[in-house]
């Protein structure tokens, strides 16, 4: 085939002839009639994921009070909002919880009990809920209010947006516990002597193994984030592209990673939702679909890789250290069947990420491209590739690939 531009793909969206499948219709496209076929006959596919992406948040501004105020401690529901912006520009990270423990000591011996967190007023925000406001000022000729309290809603606030640094991690570790005791993690509770385990990537669904060297991929990519328009805003926190690799170009263990941006007041608490990790704390259960344009064969050969194709390490968090052990690598075939083997023992498995909406937000896209009302966008740049911010044997020398 000859090759497609995004603008040619474009302009047949805005026509309503573009043809659009999801990563799993576009895998068991090419099983039935090959990659030349299908390239030929599809133009876009979509992808998505519904997982925890704690490293998210949101800008607010409120708009000035009078007289004016200069925030320099801020609550939302009784969680801190970091304001050291603007006079009143806030950030509400989705991990930050109301109230903590502030000595180190404290935080050891005192179970966290559920407790809201940002996340949850993101969440609330977004569906419209009022929440409480309390915050307290700098005085200054220009800003003599000393403090103020009052109720925000999505609407009456002048910019909400999600300003997330680390979103959509191209691959990530299966959690298991070899210790004698409980691990209440950011995967969620860890029981002893191998007694669970559990992973957070959607596997073949999730957006970077489909796009595995982010060829289509780049900074201002136009994206399905919360259920409104996001887009590529930059590469994520911890991104590390030279993880190791499989033939198929698939990593190993976490690689890749993008930051998002989208206006919050588009989206849709279906989408967004806050969550909580029993004594580990708050995050945030985001949907994002990204939409990858065929552009030539390749795009459709790489697309067409396999749950059996994509591997994760099994890592022991019994081990209180950066780098920890692993038990070797599982294909996320084996993942999604419920069961894998963890040395030498049959250990269950149960996701992070929702499956059935992963694949409702790759759908679900995929129905605003065929109603004309997405269309693609060019990167601006390309998300670097040669990043090493995250030691190699962090995740890579004690992980075998025999």
């Amino acid at each position: 085939m000859s090759q497609r531009s995004i603008a040619e793909i474009n302009e047949k969206i805005l026509k309503k002839k573009a043809v659009v499948c999801t990563a799993e219709e576009l895998k068991a496209k090419v099983a039935e009639i090959g990659v030349a076929k299908t390239a030929k006959q599809v133009d876009i596919v979509t992808t998505g994921t519904f997982e925890p992406m704690e490293s998210s948040g949101a800008i607010l501004n409120l708009g000035h009070t009078d007289p004016p105020i200069k925030i320099r401690r801020c609550w939302l529901d009784g969680v801190p909002a970091y304001s050291g912006f603007g006079a009143v520009d806030l950030y509400l990270g989705a991990t930050q919880i109301a109230e903590v423990p502030e000595t180190e000591e404290a935080t050891r011996e005192t179970p966290l009990k559920e407790m809201r967190g940002g996340g949850h007023v993101i969440e609330d925000l977004i569906a419209g809920k009022p929440i409480q406001l309390r915050a307290i000022g700098q005085i200054t000729d220009c800003y003599p209010r000393a403090s103020f309290e009052t109720t925000i809603t999505r609407d009456s606030i002048n910019q909400f947006y999600l300003f997330d640094p680390r979103n959509l991690y191209q691959n990530f570790i299966v959690g298991v516990n070899g210790g004698d005791r409980p691990l209440f993690t950011y995967l969620g509770p860890l029981q002893p002597r191998l007694g669970n385990a559990v992973y957070s990537n959607p596997g073949a669904l999730s957006p970077l193994f489909n796009d595995p060297e982010l060829q289509l991929i780049g900074i201002g990519t136009r994206v399905f984030m919360g259920g409104g328009i996001g887009y590529v805003a930059w590469e994520g926190t911890q991104h590390f592209p030279l993880q190791k690799r499989l033939p198929n170009d698939t990593p190993i263990g976490p690689a890749a990673t993008l930051a998002l941006i989208g206006d919050a007041k588009q989206m849709s608490a279906e989408w967004v939702r806050g969550c909580y990790f029993h004594n580990y704390g708050p995050s945030l259960m985001l949907g994002v679909g990204v939409p990858l344009p065929v552009l030539d064969e390749t795009v459709v050969e790489r697309c067409a890789v396999r749950d059996e194709q994509l591997v994760a390490p099994v890592v022991d968090f019994s081990i209180p250290r950066r780098v920890r052990p692993t038990f070797g690598l599982v294909s996320y075939a084996q993942l999604k069947a419920g069961k894998i083997t963890v040395d030498g023992k049959s250990v269950r498995v149960a996701p992070l990420a929702s499956l059935y909406r992963s694949r409702r937000v790759a759908e679900e896209l995929k129905s605003w491209i065929e109603a004309g009302n997405f269309t693609l966008t060019e990167a601006v740049a390309p998300i670097p590739s040669d990043r090493t911010f995250i030691p190699q044997d962090v995740w890579g020398s004690q992980i075998s690939l025999d």
